[in-house]
C-alpha cells in the first residue's frame, strides 16, 4: 500500500516520511509488544517529543564458540548482577539490541526493558570491584563484552559529501523552494528562477562546506584516542599490550611510566596517580586521584563516595603525568566505561546531538509561519475567485493560485532566525570564546541573572600569605607575619604547611593548586621524590619528602615523609595527609580545611574560646582563612595505608591555628560588576570559601553597595521536639565588630521587601542553612533568592540545585566558573561559561581562553546582537512578504502580475543583501540597561507589523485605482503580455517594491541599532546601501 503511494505520489510521500518517522512507522508496521517488535519509536521526554524510528539487530554470540552450559541458568557474565546476562537468550545465544545516539540498549530479559551498555553497574560496592574485578575478566568474557559493548572507540565518522548533499536537499526549505522554482519556470520566469537555483547552489554548498570541515575537524579531535597501547590483564593469559579499542568494562589497566593519554574511564583499585584533566574539564591544576578502599560494606561504589567519586576515577581524554605505585606492584585500575559512554564521549555525543533549546523565538516563529500560511490560503482562494469569474482555464487558476500561495510565505524565514547567530560565533571565536552549542547564543540575550564562581574567577588564583596565628593551650598566640621575611621556625603549625598538601614534583618544577605552593614556599622548606633522595627511614617509594631548606632555621627534622592524601573535597571542605618524619616510627595525621569543618574534628579544650569572634575578624576584611590540626597516630608498620577510611583517622584532633591569607580581586572583576549592574543584571555569588570573606569579597567587588546591608540566613535542622528553625541577622563589617556594635536581629519572615527597598538588603546564606530551607521552608525559598546575592560553602550539587531554583523562578541564568566543581552548574545554567585554556569542555557549552570574566558582557552583547538580528531579518522578511502578496493580489483582479526582471530586483537585489548584510552589524559596545524582547507574538512587534503592512496596502490600493483614472491609461489586450509596459504593473511594482524597500532599508538600520544591543552610525550604512 505504501509503495503504491510513494509511486502515485510521485515520492512526496516517501519525503514526508522522512520528514516523519513517527508517520513512517506507524504506516508501514503493525504495533506490537516491545519484546517481539522489529522497530522502535522512541520519542523525547522533552517538551519537543521528537520521534525516532531504530531498528532492532541480533547479536550472534554463538560464533564465539562459547563453552557450552549445562543450565539455563548458568552464568556467561561473572559478574551476576550483569545485564548482559539477563539479556541472553538460551539457547539461540542471542541479544536484541538497538543504537541511540552512539549509545548500544540490550533487551533485558527479565526487567522486560532496554538497557545501557558499555559500562560496569553503578551498584557494584567498593567490595564488589574489588572482588570480583581486582584480578581481571577471563578471555571468554572479554569477547562476550566486547561483541555486546561494541570497541572501546569513539568514531565520529567523515560524512560523505553525497550524503550531506542529500540531507540538505531533502530540507523542508529547500523543497518548498524547488516547489516553487518549477512554479515559476512553468509560468515563464527563466531569468528569475535561474537566479534563484544558483543562489541556493550556492549556499548548499557553503553549508556542505562548513559541515564537511565540522565533522572533519570532530574527527581529527578524536581519532588518536583510538590509537592508544595499553596494557591490561587477563585472569588466565596475564598482562600484555594491545590497542585500546579492545578494552570492555572490567578490564584491569595498568599504568606504568610517567605519562598516558586515558583511553577510557576507569576506577583506579592500587596506587595513586596525578592526573592532568584541563583536556576535558577545563581544570589547570594536576587533579590527585587515589585508590577506590577496599572495604566490605553493601552500598554502591559511588553512594559510598558521595560527590567525591571522581577521586577515584581517570576519566577518558585526560593524561596521567605520574603514577605512584605501592609495593604490591603497579598502578592499577579497572576499566569503569567505554566508548561514547566515557566522559569524552558524552562530550563527542553533545555536540554532535546538542540539546534542542526551549525558547520562545523559534515556537513563536513557527506560529508567525502558520498565519502567513492562513494568509496565503485566503490569497489562493481570492485567485480561485477572481480566474473563474473571467472564465480562466483551470490549469491557469490552480496555477496563479500556487502562485500567490507561494509569495505570502517567504521560505527563507526559518533560515533568517539563524543569521544572526552565525555572525555571532564568529566574533565571539576572534575573541577567544568558544562555543559548542550554537543555538544557546540567542538565549544569551535574554540573560538578567550572572551566577560566579569566587576563587579563580572573581579573585586571582594565587594568594599573598599575610600571616599565621598559632594556638597553643587552648589560645590564640601572637601573629606571625610572612611579610617579615624571617623563617617560619619549626613546629607543629610548619608541619601542616610544609606536608599537608597535594603538590608534585614534575619535571623538576614543584606543581599544584596555587594556595598549596604559596603555603609551601614560605615554609622555606625543598621536595623531592622519594625514589631520588637518601632518607634514613625506610619509607614507600611512591612518597613524597619534604626537607628543611637552606634558609630554614635550625629544624630538630630532617624531613617529613608524606606517606597517603585524602585529597580535598569541595564537598567535605577539608584535606588531610598522613606523615612520617624520616628516621622516626611515629606516623602523623595533618588537617587543613574551611576552620569551621576543621574544629568540628577537633577536641574542645584544644579550640580557643573566642575562635568564633577571632576568624570574624579576619574573614569580615576579606582575608581566606585555613585551619590547620594534628594528631599523633598509633598505628603499627604493616598497617595498609591506602585500605584507610578517613574516618578511622580523621578525629580526637589538636587544634594548631589559623593560616591567613590575601585572595586579590582580579583587575577586570570591578568593571564588569559595574557594567552588569548598570544593565540591570544580576549578580550572585556561588562559592565553597567562607560567608565572612565571600560577602566581603562581593562588598570589594561592588556585587553589594557599600550603602546596601546584608542579612544573614541561618538555618538550623528539628532536633527532637523542636522544629525546623530559620534566624534572621544583620552581619557587622569589620569597623563595627571594633566598635563593639553588638549583632541586630530582624523578622523579615513574614513579610515582603517592597521593590523600592529591596535593592538595600542583600542575603547571604551558606550551603548548609540552603539545604535545610530546600527541605523545611520551601515557600520561602523564592523570597530568599529574589535578595540573595551570597551562597558560600556551597558543594558541586548544591550550585547545580540553586542554578535550577533560578531558573524556576523565570530566570535567564548564566554562571562563570574555572573549576570542576562547577561542572554541574555550567551544565544547568542556560549559558554556562568555562575558563579555561582548551577551545571545547565537557563542563559547558562556552568556553573562555581569556581568563576573567571580562568574556561575560561580552557574551551577553553578541546575544542580544543575535536575537536582534534575528528578529530584524525575521520582520523585514515577514514585512517584505505581505507586501508583495498585496501587490500581486492588487494586479491579479486585473489578470495581471509582475515581470520577470521585477521579481528579479525584488527578491535578489533588495531583499539577500539587506537580509545578509542586516546581521553583519557589530555589537553595541555597552550593556543596555533592557533586554531585547524575547518573543515574536508580542503586542508591541505584531502592532506595528499590522499598521505597516495596513499603511502600504492603503498606499498600493490608492496608487493602483488612481493610475486607472488617468487620461492616458489603457488596458491591454493579452493581460499577460508585455509585464513591463503596464502603467498598472509599473505603478503598483514601484509602490510595491522600491518605495517599501527603501522604507525597509531605512527600518532595517533603525533594526539593527534597536534596543543599544546593535551599532549603529557607520555600521548601519551597510544596510541602507544595499537595500537602495
Amino acid at each position: 500500500m505504501c509503495i503504491a503511494g510513494y509511486i502515485f505520489s510521485c515520492g512526496a510521500l516517501l519525503l514526508l516520511f522522512y520528514w516523519k518517522p513517527a508517520w513512517d512507522v506507524w504506516a508501514n508496521c503493525i504495533p506490537c509488544n516491545l519484546q517481539e517488535a522489529d522497530v522502535i519509536l522512541l520519542r523525547t521526554t522533552d517538551e519537543f517529543q521528537k520521534y525516532t524510528r531504530k531498528k532492532v539487530t541480533w547479536i550472534d554470540l554463538s560464533k564465539l564458540n562459547l563453552s557450552v552450559r549445562d543450565t539455563s541458568d548458568s552464568l556467561f557474565i561473572a559478574d551476576k548482577d550483569s545485564v548482559i546476562n539477563r539479556a541472553i537468550m538460551k539457547p539461540e545465544l542471542k541479544v536484541r539490541s538497538i543504537q541511540v545516539q552512539k549509545i548500544w540498549y540490550i533487551w533485558d530479559l527479565s526487567m522486560k526493558q532496554f538497557q545501557k551498555v558499555g559500562s560496569l553497574d553503578d551498584s557494584n560496592s567498593c567490595y564488589d570491584i574489588h572482588d570480583k574485578f581486582g584480578t581481571g575478566l577471563t578471555r571468554e568474557e572479554q569477547n562476550i563484552r566486547r561483541l555486546v559493548c561494541g570497541p572501546n572507540a569513539i568514531e565520529v565518522e567523515i560524512r560523505p559529501i553525497w550524503k550531506l548533499l542529500f540531507k540538505e536537499i531533502l530540507n523542508p526549505f529547500y523543497v518548498f523552494q524547488t516547489f516553487t522554482l518549477t512554479l515559476w519556470l512553468s509560468q515563464g520566469y527563466v531569468e528569475y528562477s535561474v537566479a534563484i537555483i544558483i543562489l541556493s547552489v550556492i549556499s548548499i554548498g557553503l553549508t556542505v562546506y562548513d559541515l564537511r570541515q565540522q565533522s572533519v575537524k570532530l574527527h581529527d579531535l578524536v581519532e588518536e584516542h583510538n590509537k592508544v597501547q595499553v596494557t591490561a590483564c587477563t585472569k588466565d593469559e596475564g598482562c600484555k599490550k594491545l590497542e585500546s579499542h579492545y578494552l570492555v568494562p572490567g578490564d584491569i589497566l595498568v599504568l606504568e611510566g610517567k605519562k598516558h593519554s586515558l583511553p577510557c574511564d576507569a576506577i583506579l583499585i592500587d596506587g595513586g596517580c596525578i592526573v592532568d584533566e584541563g583536556m576535558l574539564t577545563g581544570e589547570s591544576i594536576p587533579v590527585t586521584k587515589t585508590p577506590l578502599p577496599h572495604m566490605e560494606n553493601t552500598k554502591s561504589w559511588k553512594t559510598h563516595s558521595a560527590e567525591d567519586y571522581r577521586r577515584h576515577v581517570l576519566f577518558c581524554g585526560t593524561e596521567v603525568i605520574q603514577t605512584k605505585p605501592t609495593g604490591k606492584g603497579p598502578v592499577r585500575a579497572v576499566v569503569l566505561q567505554t566508548g561514547f559512554n566515557t566522559a569524552k564521549g558524552d562530550l563527542v555525543r553533545s555536540i554532535l546531538y546538542p540539546k534542542p533549546m526551549n525558547f520562545k523565538l523559534y515556537r513563536d516563529a513557527f506560529k508567525f509561519i502558520i498565519i502567513l500560511t492562513l494568509i496565503g490560503v485566503l490569497g489562493l482562494i481570492y485567485t480561485v475567485c477572481v480566474y473563474v469569474q473571467h472564465k480562466k482555464p483551470v490549469a491557469e487558476t490552480v496555477a496563479m493560485a500556487l502562485l500567490l500561495f507561494t509569495v505570502s510565505v517567504p521560505p527563507a524565514i526559518p533560515a533568517a532566525l539563524t543569521t544572526g547567530i552565525v555572525y555571532a560565533q564568529k566574533r565571539l571565536k576572534n575573541k577567544k570564546i568558544f562555543c559548542i552549542s550554537p543555538q544557546r547564543i540567542n538565549i544569551c540575550g535574554q540573560i538578567n541573572l550572572v551566577c560566579f564562581d569566587k576563587t579563580g574567577t572573581l579573585t586571582e588564583d594565587g594568594l599573598d600569605l599575610w600571616g599565621l596565628i598559632p594556638s597553643e593551650g587552648s589560645r590564640f598566640q601572637n601573629v606571625y607575619s610572612f611579610a617579615s621575611g624571617t623563617p617560619l621556625p619549626w613546629g607543629l603549625p610548619c608541619g601542616a604547611m610544609a606536608s599537608c598538601h597535594s603538590l608534585i614534583v614534575l619535571d623538576e618544577k614543584i606543581q599544584g593548586d596555587p594556595l598549596d605552593r604559596k603555603m609551601f614556599e614560605c615554609t622555606c622548606w625543598e621536595m623531592e621524590d622519594s625514589s631520588t633522595a637518601h632518607s634514613k627511614a625506610a619509607v614507600p617509594d611512591t612518597s613524597v619528602i619534604v626537607k628543611p631548606g637552606p634558609n630554614t632555621r635550625n629544624a630538630p627534622v630532617d624531613g617529613i615523609a608524606i606517606l597517603h592524601q585524602f585529597p580535598f573535597s569541595s564537598g567535605l571542605q577539608r584535606m588531610s595527609v598522613i606523615t612520617q618524619q624520616l628516621g622516626k616510627d611515629q606516623y602523623d595525621l595533618y588537617m587543613k580545611g574551611a576552620p569551621e569543618m576543621v574544629t568540628s574534628f577537633c577536641r574542645p579544650e584544644t579550640v580557643p574560646t573566642d575562635f568564633v569572634k577571632e576568624l570574624k575578624v579576619y574573614t569580615t576584611q576579606g582575608f581566606r582563612v585555613i585551619a590547620l590540626a594534628h594528631r599523633a597516630l598509633n598505628m603499627g608498620k604493616d598497617v595498609e595505608l591506602d585500605n584507610l577510611e578517613r574516618e578511622e583517622v580523621e578525629s580526637d584532633l589538636t587544634f594548631l591555628g589559623l593560616l591567613i591569607m590575601e585572595n586579590r580581586l582580579k583587575a577586570e572583576t570591578k568593571p564588569v560588576l559595574e557594567e552588569l549592574s548598570t544593565a540591570r543584571i544580576r549578580s550572585v555569588m556561588i562559592t565553597g570559601d567562607n560567608l565572612q570573606t565571600a560577602v566581603t569579597v562581593a562588598k570589594n567587588s561592588g556585587m553589594i553597595s557599600k550603602t546596601s546591608k546584608v542579612i544573614l540566613i541561618e538555618a538550623s535542622e528539628p532536633e527532637g521536639p523542636t522544629p525546623a528553625s530559620i534566624t534572621w541577622q544583620l552581619m557587622e563589617d569589620s569597623k563595627q565588630m571594633a566598635a563593639g556594635i553588638t549583632d541586630t536581629c530582624v523578622n523579615i519572615e513574614e513579610r515582603t521587601i517592597p521593590e523600592r527597598e529591596s535593592n538595600n538588603y542583600h542575603f547571604a546564606l551558606n550551603g548548609k542553612s540552603y539545604q535545610i530551607i530546600v527541605k523545611h521552608f520551601k515557600s520561602l525559598l523564592p523570597k530568599i533568592l529574589v535578595n540573595g546575592t551570597v551562597f558560600a560553602r556551597m558543594s558541586p550539587g548544591q550550585k547545580s540545585s540553586l542554578i535550577e531554583e533560578f531558573q524556576k523562578l523565570n530566570y535567564y541564568v548564566g554562571m562563570c566558573g574555572d573549576g570542576a566543581n562547577d561542572c554541574g552548574a555550567l551544565k544547568m545554567a542556560h549559558a554556562g561559561i568555562s575558563l579555561s585554556e582548551q577551545e571545547a569542555s565537557v563542563a559547558s557549552p562556552f568556553t573562555s581562553q581569556v581568563p576573567n570574566i571580562e568574556c561575560v558582557p561580552e557574551l551577553i552583547r553578541e546575544g542580544r546582537a543575535a536575537l536582534v538580528a534575528s528578529f530584524a531579518v525575521f520582520k523585514y522578511l515577514t514585512l517584505y512578504g505581505l507586501t508583495q502578496f498585496i501587490g500581486t493580489a492588487l494586479l491579479y483582479w486585473q489578470l495581471q502580475i509582475f515581470g520577470n526582471y521585477q521579481y528579479l530586483m525584488q527578491d535578489v537585489v533588495i531583499t539577500l543583501l539587506v537580509c545578509l548584510t542586516m546581521s553583519l552589524t557589530q555589537a553595541y559596545p555597552k550593556l543596555a540597561p533592557y533586554r531585547p524582547p524575547g518573543q515574536l507574538i508580542s503586542p508591541p512587534l505584531l502592532l506595528s507589523v499590522i499598521l505597516h503592512t495596513g499603511i502600504t496596502a492603503i498606499m498600493l490600493v490608492c496608487g493602483f485605482l488612481l493610475v486607472k483614472q488617468q487620461p492616458w491609461y489603457s488596458e491591454m489586450a493579452n493581460h499577460r503580455e508585455s509585464h513591463s509596459g503596464n502603467p498598472s504593473i509599473l505603478t503598483t511594482y514601484f509602490q510595491s517594491c522600491c518605495s517599501p524597500s527603501l522604507e525597509f532599508a531605512f527600518s532595517s538600520s533603525l533594526l539593527t541599532s534597536m534596543l543599544y544591543t546593535r551599532e549603529c552610525r557607520m555600521s548601519s550604512c551597510k544596510t541602507d546601501i544595499s537595500g537602495c
